[in-house]
């Protein structure tokens, strides 16, 4: 249990980095606080990358596992006439703190480092291996890719993505791909449209076939979704003019051992299908790509396609700290996520051990007058440090108990 104290500072370091504002690419405000905050209080080294991810570290005393801790802290923007109260405040009514990112996810970032601080003062560092917290940039807008950069720097034996949970334990997520199909056609003046090839009629002929397609299915994360978000036709405004352009946008949601080539497989044989069928109908389909600048002035470049993952309940770092957050709150659950986090790079990409483990609730994230309980807030202060100590054992093969140190 947290002494008053300790919980105090964990609600005030969420109210702090709160009143930070940080879009992505504009992060850097916060990272500066961040760092600033960990140099004052017992991290042994401070780190921060071309990309703007901070790293604080902390050392033990002996040779044992490298384990991060990883929240970012980029937020999505505010329609400040949406709220009821102002989104950087870090106001606190009724037991939450009210801000936009409290629960997306600087109260998760905040209990992360605080964590980390009492962990390394109760065992005066005497403990194996070594906790990394990590505060990432650009996670918003592309999930897993800034943190690349992050398990090059520092090796990490296990991951914890701090992603609202609700307090249960997850052990994996499903993925996302944005899936972009292109159908071409020929101009032709409306008065005159046998003259043209209609794009949006040929799209409109994949987009049915589309429909039909089977949804692949896991027995634990569920259905691999694919959802049309986006339509548009070229020239826009088309007045007069038969469109010889029509782009989609799918929402692909992805399930383990889904690769890039098999998730696009059955559009690629509809639109062979429909090629074969119609000697006009012509279209490509590829993953969308995306640049972003850093804050830093690096640039980020990425394909949209952010690998799910699924690690079996039985393994020893899952029952390890499932088994000890259990002991702080037997109510827990082992879960998964439902939406996309930086674990598709750790676990998705890097294949490292991952779990997730989260103050507040998954559909508080993005919302207006987004908020954060309190309770939650110290709660997961004490889940991240009895995560710390279940893991830092796990492959030192000692059974030291730090409960008491």
């Amino acid at each position: 249990m947290l002494s008053e104290c300790r919980k105090q500072q964990v609600v005030e370091l969420c109210q702090e980095l709160v009143r930070i504002p940080s879009y992505s690419g504009e992060e850097g405000l916060v990272a500066e606080r961040i760092m600033e905050y960990a140099k004052d209080r017992g991290f042994d080294e401070v780190r921060m990358d071309e990309f703007g991810n901070v790293m604080l570290v902390v050392n033990g005393d002996q040779p044992g596992p490298v384990i991060l801790f990883d929240g970012h802290i980029d937020t999505v923007p505010v329609q400040r006439e949406n709220w009821t109260l102002d989104p950087y405040s870090g106001e606190i009514r009724d037991g939450k703190v009210y801000g936009r990112g409290t629960s997306d996810m600087k109260g998760a970032v905040s209990a992360m480092i605080t964590a980390a601080i009492h962990f390394a003062e109760d065992t005066n560092k005497r403990f194996p291996g070594k906790i990394v917290v990590s505060c990432s940039v650009h996670e918003e807008c592309f999930e897993g890719v800034a943190t690349r950069k992050v398990s090059e720097a520092i090796s990490p034996d296990y991951v914890v993505i701090g992603e609202a949970t609700n307090l249960n334990l997850n052990h994996g997520q499903r993925g996302r791909a944005e899936i972009v199909v292109e159908t071409i056609g020929k101009p032709a003046h409306s008065s005159n449209p046998d003259k043209g090839i209609n794009a949006v009629t040929k799209m409109m002929k994949l987009l049915a076939a589309v429909q039909e397609l089977p949804v692949q299915n896991h027995s634990v994360l569920g259905k691999g979704i694919l959802e049309l978000t986006d339509i548009k036709s070229s020239p826009y405004p088309g007045a007069s003019v038969v469109p010889s352009y029509c782009r989609v946008t799918f929402d692909r949601r992805l399930l383990v051992n889904e690769t890039r080539e098999s998730v696009l497989a059955p559009i690629l044989a509809l639109v062979d299908q429909l090629e074969g069928e119609d000697p006009s109908f012509k279209a490509n389909v590829s993953y969308s790509g995306g640049e972003e600048r850093c804050y830093t002035g690096a640039v980020i470049e990425a394909e949209r396609f952010f690998p799910g993952w699924l690690y079996d309940e039985g393994e020893d770092f899952v029952q390890a700290t499932y088994q000890r957050l259990c002991e702080l709150n037997a109510d827990t659950k082992l879960s998964h996520y439902s939406f996309c986090t930086n674990g598709s790079h750790f676990a998705g990409e890097a294949n490292i051990p991952t779990i997730g483990y989260g103050p507040s609730l998954e559909h508080l994230a993005h919302i207006d007058n987004e908020y954060i309980e309190i309770d939650q807030l110290t709660k997961a202060a004490e889940g991240y440090r009895v995560i710390m100590e279940a893991l830092s054992l796990l492959k030192s093969g000692k059974k030291e108990d730090f409960t008491n140190v």
